[in-house]
């Protein structure tokens, strides 16, 4: 009888990648994915420490699962629980400690070990800790077929982070940085593209730190990789995240001007728009670094859209930080963004700052931020209303009849039209547009 595994994900897109090559790592052992973690026999918790409250997050989904866990015990079968990802690196003994019924906590670095660590369970070995930074990339070990990818894929080309912002716990969860090999990369993107991917999406914690060995022996970057990437018959499209204004280089602005397949939207965070709270975050960049990387970019590639990432109420952030940050968005112009109140990662510098901002100060200028950011992103959409754009569908919507794409610029895109539209860029006369969607009609 065939098993069943559950994976559940929060986080990033790293995460989500983690999860289908953990999908993958099972797949021999006999296990097949399913949405009912009540059914499965291995359910995996990948988790994300970047969120507020995620390890409270976690043991509230551990205690929902549990009593499924001893039903199935009880009607004398097998639930193996497991807690991957960054909350596990992190507090690891402490879920242990907790939650004595999880059967593995490993770490984003040790996952490709599952069929030992399940091994290891399923002989009566004892309960598996396994957050150590083994000297083997993990990437080596992964099997090279994949489950099918979809339309748009992702792809992991570099992983870790050397840059320690002070609010930042990646550093210690997912080590040092680390960049695949170019060959490697190329060989993974083909197999995507032979399964059906149109688009694939390049991750790493720092992506545009990429600096994998190429073919020919030396360091390749990642406007060079891009170049290598588009080559590939049948990839319409390349995009890539997460992104550090440090590691904004200029063959990389240069593969905006010339690359076609690179898309012009990219999500480059910038965090505040205030020198002094950049300099306590140890971003290593002021604002007018990122406002003059902004103006190369959108020199190169003229119709570039941007998002970024915005904390409000950092340690220490008074008035006219916080004001900064509102000029530096009305000065550089986002298509969306993504903000969030300050809140403290045990074990980051920033927790131990004694200047701590008030809750009731974070709320209000969060959602002062943010209204701007809606704004801004509502007249970004409108501008839309009229043109005709190529959309690359990815399948059908919830409404019956109607399909679900996305533009250049990552919006979202429905309109109606027959299941065979799946797979295809086909251009869209927009006529309505939303905060998060808009919606057109198959240009004739």
């Amino acid at each position: 009888m065939q098993k069943k595994v559950h994976i559940k994900t929060w986080g990033c897109q790293m995460n989500v990648y983690d999860s289908a090559r953990m999908a993958d790592v099972v797949a021999p052992l006999g296990f097949a994915p399913t949405d009912e973690a009540a059914d499965a026999d291995l359910v995996i918790f990948n988790t994300c420490h970047i969120r507020e409250k995620a390890t409270e997050k976690l043991f509230s989904e551990l205690g929902r699962l549990r009593p499924h866990q001893q039903a199935k015990q009880d009607a004398g079968g097998r639930m193996m629980v497991a807690v991957a990802g960054c909350v596990a690196q992190a507090e690891g003994a402490e879920i242990q400690r907790r939650a004595p019924f999880v059967d593995m906590v490993f770490g984003p670095q040790t996952y490709h070990q599952l069929p030992e660590m399940i091994a290891r369970v399923t002989r009566g070995a004892g309960a598996v800790l396994n957050t150590e930074f083994p000297p083997e990339p993990k990437f080596d070990a992964l099997p090279e077929d994949r489950t099918a990818p979809g339309i748009s894929a992702f792809l992991s080309v570099q992983e870790g982070c050397d840059k320690f912002c002070t609010f930042c716990v990646v550093p210690y969860t997912r080590g040092a940085e680390y960049s695949r090999s170019v060959q490697a990369i190329v060989d993974e993107a083909q197999r995507l593209v032979a399964a059906g991917a149109r688009e694939i999406t390049v991750l790493g914690q720092n992506v545009n730190a990429f600096h994998g060995e190429g073919p020919d022996g030396t360091v390749w970057g990642l406007g060079r990789l891009f170049h290598r990437l588009a080559e590939i018959d049948g990839l319409q499209r390349l995009r890539y995240t997460t992104s550090h204004p440090r590691d904004m280089g200029d063959d990389l602005i240069a593969a905006h001007r010339d690359l076609p397949q690179l898309m012009p939207f990219l999500h480059l965070p910038v965090q505040s728009g205030s020198d002094a709270i950049l300099e306590a975050m140890n971003r290593k960049h002021t604002a007018d670094d990122y406002r003059r990387i902004v103006d190369k970019l959108r020199t190169a590639r003229p119709n570039l859209a941007l998002s970024s990432d915005f904390i409000v109420g950092f340690p220490g952030e008074t008035d006219k930080d916080f004001e900064a940050s509102l000029q530096l968005i009305r000065d550089v112009g986002f298509a969306q963004a993504y903000s969030f109140k300050y809140s403290r990662r045990p074990g980051t510098p920033a927790a131990a700052m004694t200047n701590q901002i008030a809750e009731a100060v974070k709320d209000e200028r969060l959602q002062a931020l943010q209204q701007l950011l809606r704004d801004q992103q509502d007249a970004f959409n409108r501008s839309m209303i009229g043109q005709t754009l190529p959309v690359l569908f990815d399948g059908p919507s919830r409404r019956e009849g109607h399909m679900y794409g996305r533009t250049a610029f990552m919006q979202a895109v429905y309109v109606e039209g027959p299941a065979r539209m799946q797979g295809h860029e086909l251009p869209v006369t927009i006529t309505a547009a939303g905060t998060n969607s808009l919606t057109g009609h198959i240009a004739v």
